[in-house]
């Protein structure tokens, strides 16, 4: 289910396909139901149909508040980072000049890989893109630490505890973007969606009349699964987080 996650379209496909489902064979049962019920047991019966779907719309609102809460989270960490490469270059002054020449282009380079992290989608691009993003955080903590140890005053720590935020920022923003909608969460959805559109089967009086009107949840919790796919899923979907202040510093440090 993990895979499918990350492609929303195909997620609210499926998930309304098995909603009809449900549908067709909560109607297949109700047709070879021999009794109907009196009007006290269709008035309890409206009663839990209603408690199902308040429940229904809780967990879609409470998930709906977990995606957007990381969506904000990965926003403000490529904020964060952007900030935090650029107060580096600046404090790359305060080095000797070959160490500050060698930090910054350092720096412009790491940036220009961070902006192709945020951009590119391609599993074996994504694999050469960390191995290039961790080759260049170990020549850019190389770069500071002789420095750093070689003058241990209290400017040389300022550069050397700058760096270090650069580098922690990369790991706040990475497990961000691995802190996903649990798939638990998910599987609840459904089924609380799948008990919804069975009761309110049992509990049209009408089908024949009403039969489109089934469809209508259907397609409300499918349209709901693909805007909370497509916010919560980094990459994939309409909704994404792009390195909109890490191209601006990109511009900038050029």
């Amino acid at each position: 289910m993990k895979q499918l996650l990350d492609y929303p379209i195909l997620l609210a496909l499926v998930l309304f396909a098995i909603l009809w489902l449900g549908t067709r064979v909560a109607r297949w049962c109700l047709a070879r139901r021999t009794t109907s019920p009196d009007a006290d047991g269709q008035k309890d019966f409206g009663v839990i149909l209603a408690a199902v779907l308040t429940l229904l719309g809780l967990i879609i609102g409470f998930t709906f508040s977990m995606a957007i809460s990381r969506y904000d989270q990965r926003k403000n960490l490529e904020e964060a980072e952007a900030n935090a490469i650029g107060t580096e270059y600046v404090r790359a002054d305060l080095l000797p000049s070959a160490s500050a020449a060698v930090v910054r282009s350092l720096l412009r380079e790491y940036t220009d890989v961070r902006i192709r992290y945020y951009d590119r989608h391609s599993r074996d691009e994504l694999r050469e893109i960390a191995a290039r993003r961790a080759q260049l955080q170990q020549e850019l903590w190389a770069a500071v630490v002789p420095v750093a140890l070689a003058e241990p005053t209290a400017v040389h720590s300022l550069v050397a505890a700058g760096m270090n935020d650069v580098l922690n920022s990369q790991g706040y923003t990475q497990a961000a973007w691995l802190n996903r909608i649990p798939e638990e969460a998910w599987i609840l959805l459904l089924l609380v969606a799948l008990l919804s559109n069975v009761l309110l089967v049992f509990s049209a009086r009408s089908l024949r009349r009403r039969e489109p009107l089934l469809l209508i949840l259907p397609l409300v919790v499918s349209v709901s699964a693909l805007l909370l796919a497509d916010i919560d899923s980094p990459r994939a979907g309409i909704i994404t987080v792009s390195a909109q202040n890490l191209h601006i510093l990109a511009e900038s440090l050029r």
